[in-house]
């Protein structure tokens, strides 16, 4: 059996796809895997924000291309760039065990937050980022920035900012964790909607890929990640909407949701948290989502 993954070319896509296909190979030894590198939309144009050349989709387009045509049958994607509606046909088939979905600070010069001196410049490309950094650090000067991790970490090096903003799950599945200067609590900096967590993205109909997926999805991850989604999706949210979504189990046996969102500028900002008995499906943790993000919705229209 031959099994094609389709990947974005950036050092941190191909880390995180082949951690997966490493499990993979393990678990079922016969089926040979070959890999397709793909360049995205959302990798060709660098000069730009997100917001503003179609949204964190171009991340998945053309390798959803690929799957729908069947000159690939999976393909792994960081959760965070899959947007609410996926294509007919497709679905996130399985989601592994979650990294740590916390914010991490890269400022060689300074270390934490709390030690940036007044006026300091911090580079990030989310609006999510810079809503949460504004409310802890209103003195702070945000400036855009993307390109991938090693283009990032280069410009914090060169002096270019004073500090960055990246995904710890990131650093750490690249080997950079001794890079982190700060970790940024979600009472701070409240994780994307799926931070930290992968999506093996297939065609419905391919049972034999599902099958051989299967013993990778991790329940409990799958259930946090849909409640997320499901504020998401309430709230149409794209790169032009400030919003964040986190889920955990907690030890007191529930499925706990915080979230907020904001307006585009960053002004209006709301938070609110709910929860739900454990264990929760993915369903119902999906509906508690969604009553979430039109709650948060109403707040700002």
């Amino acid at each position: 059996m031959r099994l094609v993954y389709a990947t974005r070319k950036s050092l941190l896509a191909l880390a995180q796809c082949r951690a997966v296909i490493a499990r993979l190979r393990a678990l079922h030894p016969g089926v040979e895997w070959v890999e397709e590198q793909v360049v995205t939309s959302g990798d060709k144009i660098q000069d730009r924000p997100l917001a503003d050349i179609g949204g964190k989709g171009l991340f998945v387009k053309e390798i959803e291309e690929r799957l729908l045509a069947g000159s690939a049958q999976l393909a792994v994607h960081s959760i965070k760039d899959v947007p609410g509606i996926i294509p007919d046909g497709l679905a996130i088939v399985c989601i592994p065990r979650r990294e740590d979905p916390r914010d991490a600070l890269v400022a060689p010069r300074h270390g934490s937050l709390s030690a940036l001196p007044a006026g300091a410049t911090v580079g990030t490309s989310s609006l999510r980022r810079l809503v949460a950094l504004k409310a802890a650090r209103p003195d702070l000067n945000i400036v855009p920035m993307r390109g991938n991790v090693d283009t990032r970490l280069r410009k914090v090096d060169a002096g270019e900012v004073d500090a960055i903003v990246l995904a710890n799950a990131g650093l750490i599945r690249l080997g950079l964790e001794a890079r982190i200067t700060d970790l940024l609590e979600p009472e701070i900096s409240l994780p994307a909607v799926g931070q930290g967590a992968l999506g093996i993205e297939t065609r419905i109909d391919d049972e034999a890929t599902r099958e051989l997926l299967a013993p990778l999805h991790d329940a409990e991850t799958g259930v946090c990640v849909a409640a997320e989604r499901g504020v998401m999706i309430a709230v149409e949210g794209d790169c032009r909407t400030p919003i964040a979504a986190h889920a955990v189990r907690t030890v007191a046996g529930r499925l706990h949701l915080r979230a907020f969102i904001a307006k585009p500028d960053g002004s209006q900002c709301q938070r609110t948290e709910r929860t739900l008995p454990w264990p929760a499906s993915e369903a119902d943790a999906a509906h508690l989502g969604r009553d979430v993000g039109h709650h948060l919705l109403a707040q700002i229209s």
